[in-house]
């Protein structure tokens, strides 16, 4: 998929209009979900996520506030963002989802030094050990949900969870943040030949038809699944911890809501 074929101004309309009738910012809005992971089916929706900025009036209250901008799903587009304190808040913790939609390869809106500023703070902070954590609990629940004691099972059902494995193989043998691309990962890390093979060949069939259906255990790649979750739990004990120290984060709230609100 290229930003050619995404419904970019639909998109940017919408965009537009929650500036207007919130009297907001958008830092940075992104395509997350399959589309952004590299393996959409040819009728799926579009997962826009953003990050916007109240006016500085707006976060000085005691009142609790919906820090949440949700518009009805219409099918096809699927469109949330998040507020730039309870972003940062996340952001301090190493939330892996937030992580993914700051290195989303497809960008519909990026304004200011937002995105700039926030990626290299994640290169120097990220915490592996809450990536690695999430990234494990998506795999087993997944396969626990979908594949774990089924004869047949939903073929698609294995992306979501060699996906989230391949991502802390990537965590265990690179330095820079996880890419979203899944076949960029997957190129990356140590993975045998005849595995490699057979995940593309799953991957050219979701991505050619619109519902990929069930089917027998696919063997090589179970087996691959249960050696990565052997090593994946193994990571997990030794991985490194970080935190973001909170001076940082609020130095960067800052800077953004003086940069976007002049």
């Amino acid at each position: 998929m290229t930003m050619e074929d995404a419904p970019q101004a639909a998109i940017e309309s919408q965009l537009a209009c929650i500036e207007c009738e919130n009297d907001v910012r958008i830092l940075l809005a992104v395509e997350s979900g399959s589309r952004s992971w590299g393996f959409e089916s040819p009728d799926s929706d579009y997962d826009v996520r953003f990050i916007y900025a109240h006016r500085k009036e707006w976060y000085l209250s005691i009142r609790e506030k919906r820090d949440v901008i949700e518009l009805p799903f219409d099918g096809q587009l699927d469109i949330c963002g998040w507020d730039l304190r309870k972003t940062l808040g996340l952001f301090q913790k190493s939330n892996p989802v937030l992580m993914e939609w700051i290195v989303s390869p497809f960008v519909y809106l990026e304004s200011g030094s937002f995105a700039k500023r926030i990626r290299e703070l994640a290169r120097k902070y990220y915490s592996r050990k809450a990536g690695a954590h999430h990234y494990l609990s998506m795999a087993e629940n997944n396969h626990k949900s979908y594949i774990e004691n089924r004869d047949e099972v939903n073929l698609k059902k294995y992306l979501y969870v060699l996906r989230p494995l391949i991502n802390i193989l990537w965590l265990s043998e690179k330095k820079d943040l996880i890419p979203m691309v899944f076949c960029e990962t997957l190129n990356a890390v140590t993975v045998p030949g005849t595995t490699r093979d057979a995940i593309y060949a799953l991957l050219d069939t979701k991505m050619a038809i619109s519902e990929l259906g069930t089917g027998k255990r696919i063997a090589i790649i179970d087996a691959f699944i249960e050696d990565t979750m052997v090593r994946a739990k193994a990571y997990c004990d030794i991985a490194p911890v970080s935190r973001i120290p909170i001076d940082v984060v609020d130095d960067l709230f800052q800077v953004i809501l003086n940069e976007v609100w002049l």
